[in-house]
């Protein structure tokens, strides 16, 4: 049985991402991307599905852990009554393979350790064929290609490879996993100190630019980190979360593959990196933006693979028994064909921001953007999925048609620019429009709230979003109304819910954890309203969630005091970088009213 969701920590390349947890089993990895097959895939299973256990041969070891510095270098300590060990665990960045390096050194007195290897290709499904090429351990199956190189002495062949060694103080014993196609010629050796050294040279050398000296520095950077790790370097494109199908209420169908890049996060992305400094990350996501929304503007999707694929069709993993049970697992996500219009908004404020951050306009951008808004102007009355992506059916969200106002109010500023009259005098009148459209269907004056959809009595935590992208000020008494509703009505146990989904018919079974990022969305309308003490206590509390090594995920069951929704999460750690900037900006670096 896996571990609980915080019990996992993330390796990664810059190109795929692994999951290992306290128990020293790496029960997660795609190889070679972060959207191919899984060749351990315990996490929805069990070992049988593919894991790398390496851990003492004694199951009563005490663990502690850390990443070495501000790097993505796992240290694992395992103390047992005969001596103590150290585990480094790491992806060097990525040169011709992809390698996963395990370093054993011996801290005190002389550990006997055991390890135990079970490759599974497909998500758990394929069993490889395995043989050695002299001294090295190699699994093949179909194009993929899994080599092992250890001075450790192993046994056993397809169905599982184990091997037990001591380790005394001073020792190391290094292991080395790599892969590469089957194809291919077999990959070089790897000398396992020096990618160590290297390793920790590029992630220090990375978050060494990080300008926030703020009170959450240590989350900030740990935050930026994370959000390196889900960045394909190829592309540019950032994954939503290494994972798929951890869901969102234990044992329940909400279950999803989070795989994939999605437009939504744009804005929030580029805010979060831009103004921590890290201008290169920015330009090179807002480059994959651009290339990926171009072409016919009625084909646009609101996701798309970390290359800009858009065929991402969705299937389920009946071989798997899921996390905790939890059914079914699936691969790929069929919200790509959905309809949802606040992609727009998303897509045209990421480009405006940039803009105003000091990065070059280019004309191509501005054409697609013309293109864009053209597109939008002809399908903003009509009903979409959301920002949820609901499958119980299209409505009138209010956020939708908020971020559709949202996308002519910055469409006019880049006009403006361009110093087009005819265009700022067309994209005015609609906006104006949408604006009126939205202020009276969807606003209720007898709740003193606007609402969900228009004609619904219900509230949705995606309305603390108007404040924050200038639909109304903060102050506004509507805007203060909905505040107010969102805390009676979705605040449980301090923290927010996306809605109710025992009265939103989404097309599932009622019930799931708090959606973290939310509640970030609370304390920052925190901060514009001025109360700061109630913003800063809620980051607080939100800081506290994360792992000891401040990883977060999607959601958070309060009532099991468990993570839960796939791992690690992009868009929580996006809220968690962009909620320190506003409460520093609010409070000083010391995280005290400033002034």
């Amino acid at each position: 049985m896996p571990l609980r969701i915080e019990d996992y920590a993330l390796l990664g390349d810059c190109e795929t991402a692994a999951l290992v947890g306290r128990d020293g089993s790496i029960d997660w990895l795609c190889w070679p991307r972060f959207d191919s097959g899984a060749c351990f895939a315990a996490l929805l299973g069990g070992p049988e599905h593919g894991r790398w256990l390496l851990a003492p041969a004694d199951p009563s070891a005490r663990v502690s852990r850390r990443y070495h510095d501000d790097t993505l270098i796992l240290e694992t300590r395992f103390e047992t009554a005969e001596g103590a060990v150290l585990i480094q665990d790491f992806m060097p960045v990525r040169g011709r393979n992809s390698d996963l390096v395990r370093i054993v050194r011996g801290v005190q007195g002389r550990v006997t350790m055991h390890t135990e290897i079970t490759l599974r290709f497909d998500y758990g499904l394929t069993v490889p064929w395995v043989t050695h090429e002299g001294e090295d351990l190699v699994a093949i199956a179909g194009p993929n290609r899994v080599t092992l190189r250890t001075p450790v002495r192993l046994q056993g062949w397809d169905l599982r490879t184990v091997g037990t060694f001591e380790v005394a103080a001073g020792q190391s014993v290094p292991f080395v996993l790599t892969y590469g196609a089957s194809h291919g010629p077999p990959p070089a050796p790897v000398d396992p100190e020096a990618a160590l050294a290297e390793t920790r040279t590029f992630w220090k050398g990375w978050i060494d630019r990080c300008t926030y000296r703020g009170r959450w520095a240590p989350a900030v950077r740990r935050s930026l980190i994370t959000l390196k790790a889900l960045t394909h370097a190829p592309t540019g494109g950032i994954v939503a979360a290494v994972t798929t199908s951890l869901p969102e209420q234990l044992g329940g169908a909400r279950n999803w593959d989070y795989r994939y890049c999605w437009l939504r996060d744009s804005t929030f992305t580029l805010l979060a990196l831009m103004d921590a400094g890290f201008h290169e990350e920015a330009r090179t996501w807002r480059d994959w933006l651009m290339r990926t929304v171009a072409g016919a503007p009625d084909q646009m999707q609101i996701m798309y693979g970390v290359g800009g694929e858009r065929l991402l069709p969705e299937w389920e993993a009946h071989w798997l028994p899921g996390y905790e049970g939890s059914q079914p697992v699936r691969i790929g996500n069929g919200a790509a064909g959905q309809v949802q219009i606040d992609v727009h908004g998303e897509v045209a404020d990421a480009m405006l921001q940039s803009l105003t951050h000091g990065m070059p306009a280019s004309e191509e951008g501005w054409a697609v953007a013309r293109v864009l808004m053209a597109h939008l102007e002809g399908i903003w009355r009509e009903p979409d999925a959301g920002i949820w992506e609901v499958r119980g059916g299209s409505q009138h969200f209010v956020h939708s048609k908020v971020m559709a106002w949202v996308a002519f109010d910055r469409a006019i500023r880049g006009a403006e620019m361009h110093d087009n009259a005819e265009l700022i005098e067309r994209w005015r009148g609609v906006r104006d429009e949408i604006h009126a459209e939205v202020c009276s269907r969807g606003f209720d004056a007898e709740g003193g709230t606007f609402v969900q959809a228009f004609g619904s009595r219900h509230v949705d935590a995606s309305l603390l979003l108007l404040p924050l992208v200038g639909f109304l000020p903060p102050e506004d008494p509507r805007i203060r109304g909905t505040v107010r509703a969102v805390e009676s009505r979705l605040l449980r146990d301090g923290l927010v819910r996306r809605y109710d989904t025992g009265e939103t018919d989404d097309g599932l079974p009622p019930g799931e954890g708090a959606f973290l990022a939310c509640s970030f969305w609370l304390a920052d309308n925190y901060v514009l309203q001025g109360r700061t003490a109630e913003a800063r206590a809620l980051m607080e509390r939100l800081v506290g969630l994360s792992n000891d090594v401040g990883l977060l995920a999607e959601e958070y069951d309060t009532a099991l005091g468990r993570q839960l929704g796939n791992f690690p999460q992009a868009f929580s750690h996006v809220a968690l970088v962009n909620t320190a900037l506003n409460l520093t900006r609010s409070l000083g670096p010391a995280g005290e009213r400033a002034g």
